[in-house]
């Protein structure tokens, strides 16, 4: 099975719900966010109207970071989710340049949130992405392994049920029948995460 993610506009509140969750479940240091919420506005005062997008790595069937890697850091695994061998990973941000979503992130240096001395939650989290080296969203690959059930952070934390993980030919199949769209699709990388558009009172 490859996963994929849905995203329905309509339930996002653009709250930071999954943007906060992701950075408690996996650490990530200073200046990396493997999900965060961009905010689009349209029309002016007073016929405004606001759309908020959550962003993460879009998991592309034709992935650019893994064709341009050259040392094979990051690859895409049987069930379609990108991940990054950080022992393999030199950090020389090709990925970085290949993304057309902007999804990948560079981790300067050991500092954490508070300057050199980590807390102890830092210390705790940060050996598993050392610095000079890039980070993503992974779909929170550890817990797909785990096999208990358990679903991604995002979306445990959404208040409004916005996010559905799963079998990615389900979600598209759901997501064309109701005018579901991909972000950049004239980019040709067929992403894994999908989007259901914010109609006004439908």
């Amino acid at each position: 099975m490859t996963y994929g993610m849905l995203i329905d506009l309509k339930k996002c509140i653009g709250c930071h719900a999954c943007s906060v969750a992701c950075k408690e479940a996996h650490g990530t240091r200073p200046g990396v966010r493997r999900s965060h919420v961009e905010r689009e506005c349209e029309g002016s005062y007073p016929d405004v109207r606001m759309t908020a997008y959550p962003m993460l790595c879009m998991h592309c069937e034709v992935a650019p970071c893994v064709e341009v890697c050259p040392t094979g850091a990051s690859s895409k695994r049987d069930d379609g989710i990108v991940v990054i061998d950080k022992d393999e990973c030199i950090g020389c941000k090709s990925c970085m340049g290949a993304c057309p979503y902007g999804a990948r992130y560079y981790s300067e240096d050991e500092n954490g949130y508070f300057g050199e001395t980590l807390n102890e939650y830092e210390e705790v989290m940060y050996p598993s992405m050392p610095a000079g080296t890039m980070d993503k969203c992974t779909f929170c690959a550890e817990r797909v392994d785990a096999g208990d059930g358990a679903v991604q952070a995002c979306v445990a934390a959404c208040p409004g049920g916005a996010r559905v993980f799963g079998d990615l030919d389900e979600l598209r199949a759901q997501a064309e029948a109701a005018e579901g769209f991909q972000l950049l699709p004239e980019e040709g990388t067929n992403p894994s995460v999908w989007y259901l558009p914010k109609r006004v009172n439908a």
